[in-house]
């Protein structure tokens, strides 16, 4: 899959199946959107080209509401759609002045010229152009002019779903990691660099590796006890997962996320891993001493290992 970060690296595409739109999270709606693209592709021949943006467009257009958070960084969007069988993706730097074009222009010079469009599909609630005037009526007005074709997914197909990338937002944040995972059609993750800790976990018997998410825009599930996946130079390992504040033993009030590696026993400081989260155990507890904390630790491992296996 190729990846375009300037809208004039595309020039060498031609009778492209395109789509556009934000894809935070690329949950079920979307792959609604993608395979319809991908089945086009199959029957007519071309190649597909999903237009993306960044920064979110909310974070331009309404910079004072700075509280959104991203189920996907633009890095796990593309590796996503990669995974999915996106030929090419267009990483498109959203602006204000951008924001401004006529949806007319918009046509003209981006969806006509710029992109080679043959074909373009959205989802029924797209709108483009200054204050959003643009629809799939406006495309199908002017469509046949510049020789394009264009296909709507209807509302039926994609409310039968359910889902939006507000919805899993919220159920991440809620700890409704399930829902949220249903949502997506794979399983939420996270991705992170080890760095030091305090290593007092290693001292009761259950030595965890720090991660530290370097994009700020993140979303991050709420505080607790999750089981997890680990992935580590592609290799997978099941583990229990704690994000919060470590009541029992810190006192800085900086939220860490700390994950115990079941059957491991290796130094991977500085390595990036992924964590995808399979289920909310418990909430963050205070416990009055470290034995307390330990014997709780074990229950913990004792119900995610319990949860893998019965998985």
């Amino acid at each position: 899959m190729r990846i375009f970060n300037n809208i004039s690296e595309t020039k060498e595409l031609t009778n492209t199946i395109v789509t556009i739109g934000t894809f935070d999270g690329v949950h079920l709606g979307h792959q609604k959107i993608i395979n319809r693209l991908l089945e086009l592709k199959k029957q007519y021949g071309g190649e597909t080209l999903l237009f993306t943006f960044d920064p979110h467009p909310r974070k331009v257009l309404f910079p004072n509401q700075n509280d959104l958070k991203l189920i996907t960084t633009t890095e796990e969007k593309c590796d996503l759609l990669k995974q999915f069988g996106i030929d090419n993706v267009l990483v498109f730097p959203f602006t204000k002045e951008f924001s401004q074009m006529s949806a007319s222009d918009y046509i003209s010079n981006i969806i006509s010229e710029k992109l080679k469009t043959k074909t373009l599909v959205i989802g029924y609630d797209h709108h483009f152009g200054t204050n959003r005037e643009g629809n799939i009526n406006t495309l199908k007005q002017v469509c046949e002019k510049h020789n394009f074709n264009v296909e709507e997914i209807s509302a039926k197909e994609i409310d039968q779903l359910n889902v939006s990338s507000t919805r899993i937002r919220k159920a991440i944040e809620d700890g409704n990691i399930e829902i949220a995972n249903r949502f997506l059609g794979y399983t939420f993750f996270i991705k992170g660099q080890v760095v030091k800790g305090k290593q007092l976990g290693r001292t009761i018997g259950y030595p965890t590796a720090n991660v530290q998410i370097n994009d700020i825009d993140k979303i991050k599930p709420k505080t607790g006890v999750y089981a997890v996946k680990v992935i580590l130079n592609n290799k997978g390992y099941f583990g229990m997962l704690n994000i919060g504040f470590n009541p029992t033993t810190d006192s800085d009030k900086l939220q860490k996320i700390e994950v115990n590696i079941f059957d491991f026993d290796e130094d991977i400081y500085g390595q990036t891993i992924k964590i995808e989260f399979v289920k909310h155990l418990r909430n963050e507890v205070k416990f009055a001493n470290l034995d307390e904390l330990k014997q709780q630790l074990g229950k913990d491992k004792q119900d995610c290992l319990k949860l893998f296996k019965d998985a």
